[in-house]
């Protein structure tokens, strides 16, 4: 096998300009090697990870050893069979997930989306098996996924442009408005949807009082809550599950990212009681598989032996009070938000777009949503160094456009 490490980054751009179709804004920085919170480019500059490699995707930070000896170990056995069969690690997958998430029982897919599109499903077969209910309540300013229906239950219309008609029964209430909320849920409600962090558009906690009105309502109306955690999810937080900050317990979880430890693996997960979905309902060829399994079973214990989970709580209390100081101190910032470690600054203007291009260039990555709002999604493995190195490189950037509110 060709050794492409050794490609320069301009024949890397060129590579995906002549063959690769154009449907993101990537950097142009072409990576070939990662370890922990840090990654280096094809030129051998190190960059420190503030994005877990993208949008949380990996919450253990990147080629965490154990994980790596797991792929190792699987990709020798065995990579592949569908789920028409068994395999042991879909089965131990399983009952780690069971056991972090009250016994509910998981369906195995590949993605975030997948997971969404899954409990839309789910919810609907249920519904049609109480009342014929069908329609599902999400929250303006979501994210659930780009497949046509994670797509249409995601609150934001700048992602439905040029994708009508969407998929009909779904209904918007207004983000952290109980009476929005209580609003929106009628008898033909099967569910609420809810992100307890909204995280691409602009990582935004909900309010207790948001989410216990979401539990108390599926309640008394009679429907499913179900909650997005598919960022959130695995300690990202400072809780294994962004629910448990809101004392709510959902029938249904849709989970992907760090579950894989950087391999594509998502979940649905339901409590027993309410797992409509029989076989023929729904399917999934490569979900679960015996690699991406193996991973997962990895990285969920690593989570466990190391203590990550309790880390990103205290280290994410830490970095969100240095940038509650920033906020006291530079006019340009109006706000600082978080749980663990998602945290966004929002800025007035155009200021995060340029503190983001100049931490780039002082090689720390961060992701910014528009120009105003910068996210910082740090792997759970960040050592205090690498926190203060990344808070400083930051802190320089801001300094540059402090005075300008």
């Amino acid at each position: 096998m060709s050794d492409l490490s050794s490609m320069s980054t301009p024949q890397v751009l060129n590579g995906y300009e002549r063959a690769v179709q154009c449907t993101y804004g990537r950097i142009p920085i072409a990576f070939v090697r990662g370890r922990g919170a840090r990654l280096w480019d094809s030129e051998g500059k190190e960059y420190l990870d503030f994005v877990s490699g993208g949008r949380a995707g990996t919450g253990l930070g990147h080629c965490h050893p154990r994980v790596v000896e797991a792929i190792r170990r699987q990709a020798e056995a065995l990579l592949f069979v569908s789920n028409d069969f068994h395999h042991p690690w879909g089965a131990r997958l399983g009952e780690l997930l069971a056991q972090r998430s009250g016994g509910r029982k998981a369906f195995f897919c590949n993605s975030g989306t997948e997971a969404s599109e899954t409990a839309i499903k789910l919810a609907r077969k249920w519904g049609s098996q109480n009342g014929g209910r069908y329609e599902i309540v999400t929250a303006q300013g979501s994210f659930h996924g780009r497949t046509l229906g994670a797509l249409s239950a995601t609150g934001q219309t700048k992602f439905h442009q040029g994708f009508q008609p969407l998929l009909e029964g779904f209904h918007y209430c207004r983000w952290n408005d109980p009476d929005s909320l209580a609003s929106a849920v009628n008898a033909r409600t099967c569910a609420i949807y809810l992100e307890p962090v909204q995280g691409e558009s602009g990582t935004y906690p909900a309010s207790p009082a948001f989410m216990q009105a979401a539990a108390r309502l599926a309640r008394e109306r009679g429907c499913l809550l179900m909650v997005d955690e598919v960022q959130t999810g695995f300690g990202r937080t400072g809780r294994y599950w962004a629910y448990e900050h809101y004392s709510v317990e959902p029938h249904v979880i849709a989970t992907a990212k760090a579950l894989g430890g950087g391999l594509p693996i998502g979940a649905c997960l339901a409590l027993p009681e309410y797992c409509a979905l029989v076989p023929g309902d729904h399917g999934c060829t490569f979900g679960g598989n015996p690699l991406c399994a193996a991973a997962a079973v990895a990285a969920l214990e690593a989570l466990d032996a190391e203590n990550l989970v309790e880390r990103a709580a205290t280290l994410g209390e830490r970095m969100l009070g240095t940038m509650r100081d920033w906020a006291r101190q530079y006019p340009s910032i109006t706000e600082v938000r978080g749980l663990g470690l998602m945290q966004a600054i929002e800025f007035h203007g155009d200021q995060a777009a340029t503190v983001g291009r100049g931490a780039l260039e002082r090689g720390l990555i961060t992701h910014t949503v528009g120009a105003g709002i910068l996210r910082l999604l740090p792997p759970l493995c960040l050592t205090d160094e690498e926190a203060d190195r990344g808070l400083a490189i930051l802190a320089r950037e801001i300094s540059t456009v402090g005075g300008r509110g």
